[in-house]
C-alpha cells in the first residue's frame, strides 16, 4: 500500500508575486525556499514545516479572486474552497490574528470546532486561509468519527480503504524501468547553478 507523508506542496496562482512573498514570507513567517522563473511565469515555494510546502505560480493575467466565505456553498464549476494550515499551539492562533489585523487583513474570531480551533482570513490573492490548532485529546486520525445524519452507502463502509472497487494492477512497472524524465526545476537541484541570493 502507498504510504503518504503529507502534502508536498499545494500550488496556487497569483498575478503579483511580490505581494504574495510579502504576505507568506514576511507576514506569516514562511521561508521562501525555492524559486523558478522565465518570461511570463514564476514559480515560488514557501516552507510550511519540515515536510509541507505551499507554492505559487505567477501568471501575468491572474487577478485576485473575489472573497468567498470559507465553506459557503456555491453553484457551477468549482475546484477549491480553502486551505487549512496547522499551528503548533493555541497561542499561535492569537499571534496570527493580531498580525493579520495589524496588517489590515480581515480576520475572523477564533472558532471552536470541537476537534480544532480555527482562525479564518484571506491572502492578497483572495485565497481563503484557515489556521487550525488541534485540540489535545481529540484525534480524529486515531479515532475516526462520522456524525452525518444521512451518509451515503459508500461512506457507511467506514474509514479504511475498501478493496475491489478499482481494477487491480495486472502488470506493475518493473523496477528496472523506473525512470524520471527531466522537468521544470532541474536547476534547483544543481549545486553548480548560480544562486540569486
Amino acid at each position: 500500500m502507498v504510504k503518504y507523508n503529507g502534502i508536498n506542496h499545494l500550488a496556487m496562482a497569483t498575478g503579483d508575486m511580490d505581494k504574495t512573498v510579502r504576505f507568506w514570507r514576511d507576514l506569516l513567517g514562511m521561508r521562501l525556499v525555492a524559486g523558478l522563473g522565465k518570461p511570463g511565469q514564476r514559480h515560488y515555494f514557501f516552507e510550511i514545516n519540515e515536510s509541507d510546502l505551499i507554492a505559487f505560480f505567477q501568471w501575468d493575467q491572474v487577478e485576485p479572486a473575489p472573497e468567498k466565505d470559507h465553506g459557503y456553498p456555491v453553484k457551477g464549476p468549482f475546484i477549491f474552497d480553502h486551505v487549512s494550515i496547522g499551528v503548533e499551539d493555541e497561542s499561535s492562533l492569537w499571534e496570527l490574528k493580531d498580525k493579520l489585523a495589524a496588517a489590515g487583513f480581515w480576520v475572523s474570531e477564533v472558532i471552536d470546532h470541537g476537534f480544532i480551533h480555527s482562525l479564518y482570513s484571506f491572502d492578497p490573492n483572495g485565497i481563503p486561509i484557515e489556521f487550525s490548532w488541534s485540540v489535545p485529546g481529540v484525534d480524529i486520525r486515531a479515532r475516526p468519527v462520522m456524525v452525518e445524519k444521512r451518509p451515503s452507502a459508500v461512506t457507511r463502509e467506514g474509514p479504511e480503504p475498501q478493496p475491489g472497487h478499482w481494477p487491480p494492477v495486472r502488470e506493475p512497472t518493473p523496477a528496472d524501468d523506473y525512470a524520471a524524465y527531466p522537468g521544470e526545476g532541474q536547476a534547483l537541484a544543481d549545486p553548480q547553478v548560480k544562486q540569486t541570493w
